[in-house]
């Protein structure tokens, strides 16, 4: 198997666009590199929020999680490898009681970190703090360009401590954080609003597919963008793509003619992967099962082992030959869509993706024909209710949840600004 540095993907890069006859950048990455150019990492299971469409049924803290000491030296690991950054999630990571601790100690090695947050613990001291480190990019999660459309998925007050966030850093003077938007087909229509508001703060605009991941699953059918807003977004997304982050998150859309920017390519275990809060290694963040689990940080060889050994990882980066796709005129551009999609709506991962755009995709079936009759379920389930419940998608205000089993805010002393008050 061929493999490419991670430190040498921008030279690769350059090479590319230097020659027509040279590989395209994304048909090297599909063989996999030495090293992940970016590694999602969600830190804790621990949440303030309930949010509907949570991909990793985030809430309640594990108490296997990786501990300060297991930490770095997965931060050592990432440094040897040459790992451009890390992408930090949860849950929310900032809960974590070493959360700063990691961060520094990821900077100080070289890894830089990008993390997401609902902006709960982003004071003004916190954003200052953000603002002083060059290799700290930030993430605000928000749904909804206005508090109706937000808070009817991600919960009461989960806009106004958002903006709260925003506020703060740009107070601070951080330039270029994000606001990262999960598409549904309630806050398609504020595409023009999100940008603007992005404007208003000096922030860039990052937007990303909605999975059936997670809580996701349950509210997929009545949260994903229609057929006319997948075009809809598409368009806007040709407009506006030079300003717009999307994470590769819409490849799918590219079978309507046009690539959109960026490697147009499902990373999964090729460039990208993901460490969960105790240490397992998924193919794709999306994709938090047992059938794409190829090691555990804790084993014998750590992440490198698993990253360069793993028998799932080896799989992922031989050729791929389209399967029911194969025929499609659209198959170099859009390469079947999205794995987790495909997997969690029980489609077979050699066929359309669910929201194919040429229309391959619509009819799945009910129940996977696995032999147990359901779905496939994530390997865990973090939710404050023990059974989570579909969310009423009427746009009416959510009650907050309750505590985490070991509360996530503990400690933290919130001072109301008048601007709407966090909840836990």
């Amino acid at each position: 198997m061929t493999t490419m540095s991670a430190s040498s993907a921008s030279s690769a890069s350059s090479a590319s666009s230097a020659s027509s006859a040279s590989p395209r950048l994304a048909d090297l990455f599909e063989l996999g590199l030495d090293a992940p150019i970016c590694l999602t990492w969600e830190l804790t299971y621990a949440c303030n929020l309930s949010c509907a469409h949570c991909l990793s049924s985030s809430g309640r803290r594990d108490p296997r999680e990786l501990i300060t000491a297991e930490a770095k030296a997965v931060i050592d690991e990432l440094e040897a490898m040459q790992v451009f950054y890390v992408n930090i999630g949860g849950g929310e990571p900032t809960v974590r009681h070493d959360f700063w601790e990691l961060l520094d100690y990821a900077t100080a090695h070289h890894v830089g970190v990008k993390f997401s947050t609902n902006g709960v613990r982003i004071t003004p001291e916190a954003a200052a703090r953000l603002a002083r480190n060059d290799y700290v990019d930030v993430q605000i999660s928000l749904d909804g360009a206005t508090a109706d459309v937000n808070d009817a998925v991600r919960g009461r007050g989960s806009y106004a401590t958002a903006v709260r966030a925003l506020e703060n850093l740009a107070a601070a003077g951080m330039r270029n954080f994000k606001i990262s938007v999960v598409c549904t087909r309630h806050n398609i229509p504020q595409l023009d609003a999100f940008e603007a508001l992005a404007d208003r703060y000096g922030a860039q605009l990052r937007l990303t597919r909605l999975r059936p991941s997670g809580r996701g699953a349950d509210v997929w059918d009545d949260l994903h963008p229609t057929a006319g807003q997948q075009r809809e977004l598409y368009d806007w997304l040709l407009a506006h793509g030079e300003h717009v982050l999307t994470g590769d998150s819409f490849f799918h859309l590219s079978a309507y003619g046009q690539e959109l920017p960026g490697l147009n390519l499902c990373g999964a275990g090729r460039v990208v992967c993901l460490i969960d809060p105790v240490g397992d290694v998924y193919a794709c963040p999306f994709a938090v099962h047992e059938q794409f689990l190829a090691g555990n940080v804790r084993e014998t060889g750590g992440f490198r082992g698993v990253w360069r050994d793993a028998e799932l990882f080896r799989r992922l980066r031989t050729p791929q030959h389209g399967g029911a796709c194969a025929s499609c005129a659209f198959y170099d551009t859009c390469k079947g869509g999205c794995m987790a999609a495909k997997f969690f709506t029980g489609l077979p991962l050699d066929g359309p993706d669910p929201e194919c755009v040429q229309g391959h995709g619509v009819q799945r079936p009910a129940r996977r024909p696995d032999g147990t009759g359901h779905l496939p379920k994530p390997s865990g389930d973090h939710s404050h209710r023990a059974a989570p419940r579909p969310v009423d998608l009427i746009l009416t205000r959510r009650p907050p949840v309750g505590e985490c089993a070991e509360s996530p805010l503990a400690g933290l002393d919130l001072i109301s600004t008048g601007k709407g008050g966090t909840h836990a």
